[in-house]
């Protein structure tokens, strides 16, 4: 069994190395607009022909039949193009070929209407024609055909938002300068007026010295420490709070001020009444 087997694969094999493709009457032919040849000739795989050389208006056709080397019979193979090279840009590009079953093909390149596989020009190129065949059960061909000179390319039309594209100046920003601090005389003034409401209010305290443990009742520290909620608040504002966090939790204060004020200035009254 497995003798048989390898026979089968080493049949395989050989008769696809076997099945060498080769091209039956290759020719091109170069006629003018109205008609008239200028050129016909066969293609010789063993002497390449002169340089075509192609107007504007001419056109250029190539016909060949792709075939078994052995036995002639036609090939549709799997792929089939032509590619022009140019050696001294680089630049290259293929044409697809439709290929009959019969193994004939046909190519027809029209100057005045280049096709896109044509690859840009300059009066100085000279674009190298070869065919290359794909199979997947016959061995590739390639086959050099011939040089090609063509007129060389028209410049292509810049598009109208290619200035858009181009470099554009380099953007400078222009920082302001680092903030300055005030003399230190100036932030100790503005530190004392600060605290000036808190010097007052010490001072107001100090009238009632004999009944300073009232201070700390329930009725009078509550107003206290919202005026110190105010400081706070006011020492945030300068660190991170925006103004309108600072008007809101204002104005909840102010509220709290109000109504822990009126019940500390009773507690004050009666405090002073009897101290008289």
């Amino acid at each position: 069994m497995k003798s048989s087997i390898l026979v089968v694969l080493l049949g395989f094999v050989a008769s696809t190395y076997a099945a060498a493709l080769t091209l039956q009457s290759p020719k091109f032919t170069v006629s003018s607009p109205n008609g008239e040849q200028k050129r016909s000739e066969p293609i010789s795989f063993t002497k390449k022909p002169s340089p075509v050389q192609l107007g504007p208006q001419d056109v250029l056709r190539i016909s060949f039949q792709i075939t078994e080397k052995e036995n002639g019979a036609g090939v549709q193979p799997h792929q089939a193009f032509l590619r022009f090279y140019d050696d001294i840009s680089g630049e290259d590009g293929v044409q697809p070929i439709r290929v009959a079953t019969s193994g004939k093909a046909k190519f027809e390149l029209n100057m005045a209407r280049p096709p896109r596989s044509l690859p840009p020009t300059s009066p100085d190129s000279t674009l190298k024609v070869s065919l290359i065949v794909g199979s997947f059960v016959h061995t590739p061909l390639t086959v050099d055909l011939f040089d090609l000179i063509v007129p060389a390319s028209q410049p292509v039309a810049p598009h109208p938002e290619e200035v858009r594209y181009h470099p554009q100046p380099a953007i400078e920003h222009t920082f302001r300068p680092e903030q300055k601090t005030p003399p230190a005389f100036i932030s100790a003034v503005f530190s004392v007026l600060v605290l000036a409401p808190w010097v007052v209010l010490v001072g107001l305290w100090s009238q009632l010295s004999p009944k300073v443990p009232h201070l700390f009742s329930p009725k009078i520290v509550p107003f206290t420490a919202t005026l110190g909620a105010f400081e706070v608040l006011l020492f945030l504002y300068w660190l991170d709070l925006k103004l309108g966090q600072v008007l809101l939790y204002g104005a909840g204060l102010g509220i709290v001020a109000v109504l822990t004020g009126k019940t500390a200035l009773v507690q004050v009254g009666k405090l002073r009444k009897g101290s008289i």
